[in-house]
């Protein structure tokens, strides 16, 4: 993927990550998830603490620079939206709608996986189009954090 801009009708703009932006993420993944998955034992944090950055290293990674600032970032594999995480104080500003209605409209994002634990993701993701398609009982890590696997109806972009 080449580096490119896209600036949005918001302040906002979405770039290419690079690997100097992997702290900024840690950080924004790390108040994203305090915020959103209260369900997390504590050593399920500390343990995808440390290998989120393992993972950036399989994905397209892009985010959303407000002001400068590096405040949101997806992953993407394939058709796959395999992460989505925006710093806490910058979550309710359509960021997130930003960042996935570019992800289906310039890179075919079609499906994501979601926890099922996490009502507001689900709710977000059902609001964008997609559908649940089926459910695992333990997460990617196999440990036991529900997974709904989505996905948009063809045609429906």
């Amino acid at each position: 993927m080449g580096c490119f801009f896209y600036r949005s009708k918001f302040t906002g703009m979405i770039r290419k990550i690079e690997t100097s932006d992997y702290q900024n993420l840690i950080q924004i993944w790390e108040s994203a998830v305090l915020n959103t998955h209260d369900f997390l034992k504590e050593e399920d944090f500390n343990y995808y603490k440390a290998q989120i950055p393992t993972y950036f290293e399989h994905v397209a990674l892009l985010g959303y620079e407000e002001n400068g600032v590096l405040v949101a970032f997806m992953g993407i594999a394939g058709e796959n939206l395999e992460m989505l995480f925006i710093h806490n104080d910058f979550r309710g500003k359509g960021i997130g709608k930003q960042l996935i209605y570019h992800a289906i409209k310039h890179l075919e994002v079609a499906n994501v996986d979601v926890n099922e634990q996490n009502i507001q993701a689900v709710d977000f993701y059902k609001h964008i189009g997609f559908k649940v398609l089926k459910r695992s009982a333990l997460d990617g890590q196999g440990k036991e954090y529900p997974i709904l696997h989505m996905g948009l109806e063809v045609n429906s972009y």
